[in-house]
């Protein structure tokens, strides 16, 4: 089908049927509404909201009418979508940044409010694009909202810390956001935890896991008898040790209706250590601590949902996050050990200054996806020969989720039949919901995902300034040479001008005197953020093509409704960690 777009009669574009076929007639063709951001599956009015994942209208249907500032004229009026239903999907919908694939069976259509061909002619424009943009302050104050910074004291009590301190922040694009951060000191260890939690499906998993994790990870780091305390504690009724030290923004909620069930959870892990150590050996393995608590909580949401709750509320929840999932990136810094944890597509980058000054980049994390050939190789390893062809499709597992590790996300775990006993048994809106009730396709041998993590140790240097942890909607925005240079001129305060790319495009004379003198202008207020994940939050959105931020193009990005802002990125968290040279020089030159 070939649509004109309106106040621009010269410029023509496709919008292509989805496979099975749209009849193109005005009452038959798609519609164009991008709606709520759902999985592609049928979802009933008193389904899970948080089941429904983005679902973004073709892209290139929307680029002419932001570049001619008609979009918030046509969004308002041109054609109505039940929240409840998709947008057609089509073999030429960038899927790239949705979690679930829809599937094509479960497509739904819905039909314009007006036929498209009605609305085109009946309503004119002037040619003249109308602009409104966000002025830099509403931008500030956007981009600020969700920002924090914590300051390390260099002596904890306990030993000289190897961390100054970090910045985080995060840039919503789903509502409500799906990822989550958390940022802790362990207190009766030494070191500190900082992770990102990238969710899908819903916010349920992401929050849990960033709730609970780092307890696991605490308490599995814990000698042998400081466990004993804690359990004698806990039997006696005294005040329990505090485990950790919470480094929280006003908005990182925790869950108080379920902190009791949590704690049981955990007790049972720490007396299972309990009794699995005697206490003759004292040295903690972190690596082997960091992965036995990533296990242990997936294995803690799926037993929890299995075995529900009397508390109708609590059953539901613990249903929620099951059923929904969530990638983890952990970073654990104790002196100079720097290790990091990661399941899924999250990243940890470490930022190493050369003795000439530049930045150079190194990746302390592997993605768990399609584009890693050792994840394939297990994946295929962990199944019959028969399944090497469907166990990962378009570069998703069994043709629907991205990441190939995950929390929750118990529809590629549990068998069929413990997922029908369970969502039977469950509440009226698990059992209604079609989500809940999808059979992931050629799912003959599960567990087809893992919460397992890759553990990679890094020995701290001199040279490494900093750490960033970051979820995917960073890294699909930016490179990482991109994201440790621009850090990294940030903390220092020194900005090595780079010669303008101009990529291709035919740049007169004029033109590059207009760039350079654009840039320079623009130097003053390069530094302006207090926080480095704001800094380069505004970088991830705004960059132009020529690598500096364009304010024209970030009002634009973030002037964009709820319903769109999905199509163009994913939720934005990072967590900028910033180590002390000195401490870490200092723990060299004892050794």
């Amino acid at each position: 089908m070939e649509w004109p777009v309106p106040g621009r009669t010269s410029t023509r574009f496709w919008v292509p049927a989805a496979s099975g076929g749209v009849p193109d007639s005005p009452a038959g063709r798609m519609c164009v509404c991008p709606g709520p951001r759902r999985i592609g599956i049928p979802i009933r009015s008193s389904s899970l909201p948080l089941f429904s994942d983005a679902m973004p209208a073709p892209t290139q249907l929307f680029f002419p009418l932001i570049r001619n500032c008609e979009l918030s004229r046509i969004y308002g009026t041109a054609c109505y979508c039940h929240h409840r239903h998709l947008c057609c999907s089509s073999p030429y919908l960038a899927q790239s940044r949705l979690r679930y694939a829809p599937h094509p069976a479960y497509a739904t259509f819905c039909r314009p409010k007006e036929s498209w061909w009605q609305y085109t002619q009946g309503r004119r424009y002037a040619s003249t694009p109308q602009k409104f943009y966000l002025t830099p302050p509403q931008v500030n104050s956007i981009l600020k909202a969700n920002e924090y910074s914590f300051k390390v004291p260099e002596f904890d009590g306990k030993n000289v810390s190897s961390v100054l301190g970090f910045d985080s922040n995060q840039l919503p694009a789903n509502a409500p956001i799906e990822d989550r951060r958390s940022a802790a000191t362990c207190l009766q260890t030494r070191g500190m935890l900082l992770g990102v939690f990238d969710g899908h499906a819903g916010c349920a998993c992401s929050q849990a896991v960033s709730e609970r994790l780092f307890y696991y990870i605490a308490v599995s780091l814990l000698p042998h008898e400081t466990l004993l305390e804690i359990e004698n504690a806990v039997e006696s009724g005294r005040a329990l040790l505090p485990i950790l030290q919470w480094h929280k923004h006003p908005n990182d909620y925790f869950s108080k209706e379920a902190s009791k069930l949590y704690f049981n959870s955990l007790r049972t892990y720490w007396q299972e250590l309990i009794d699995l150590n005697t206490g003759e050996s004292t040295d903690i393995d972190v690596k082997e601590a960091l992965i036995n608590a990533f296990k242990r909580l997936d294995n803690d949401i799926s037993l929890e949902a299995q075995v529900g709750d009397p508390n109708s509320f609590l059953n539901y929840l613990v249903l929620r996050v099951a059923f929904s999932g969530a990638t983890a990136c952990v970073a654990h810094v104790d002196g100079v050990d720097l290790h990091v944890a990661n399941t899924g597509d999250s990243r940890a980058m470490l930022g190493v200054q050369e003795e000439d000054g530049s930045w150079s980049a190194v990746t302390l994390s592997n993605d768990h996806n399609a584009q890693n050939e050792r994840e394939l190789e297990r994946l295929k390893l962990e199944h019959p020969k028969n399944e090497a062809k469907s166990v990962v499709k378009q570069d998703r597992l069994l043709g629907l989720l991205m990441p190939f590790r995950a929390f929750g996300d118990v529809k590629f775990k549990w068998s069929i039949d413990l997922q029908k006993r369970v969502i039977e048994s469950g509440p009226d809106q698990l059992n209604d919901n079609e989500y809940t009730k999808f059979i992931p396709p050629n799912y003959y041998t599960p567990p087809y995902l893992t919460a397992e993590p890759e553990v990679t140790y890094h020995r701290l240097r001199p040279q490494d300034k900093f750490l960033v942890l970051a979820t995917d909607g960073l890294w699909e925005t930016m490179h990482r040479q991109d994201v440790v240079r621009i850090v990294g001129e940030y903390l220092t305060g020194m900005h090595h001008q780079q010669p303008i790319a101009v990529g291709g495009y035919k740049v007169t004379l004029g033109q590059m005197h207009g760039l350079l003198t654009e840039r320079r202008a623009k130097m003053s207020s390069v530094f302006e953020d207090q926080n480095a994940a704001t800094h380069l939050i505004r970088h991830a959105v705004g960059n132009n093509e020529f690598g500096t931020v364009d304010h024209e193009r970030l009002s634009k990005m973030l002037s964009l409704p709820e319903e769109l802002a999905r199509m163009y990125r994913d939720d934005i968290t990072i967590i900028v960690v910033q180590f002390n040279s000195h401490v870490v020089g200092a723990y060299q030159n004892q050794e």
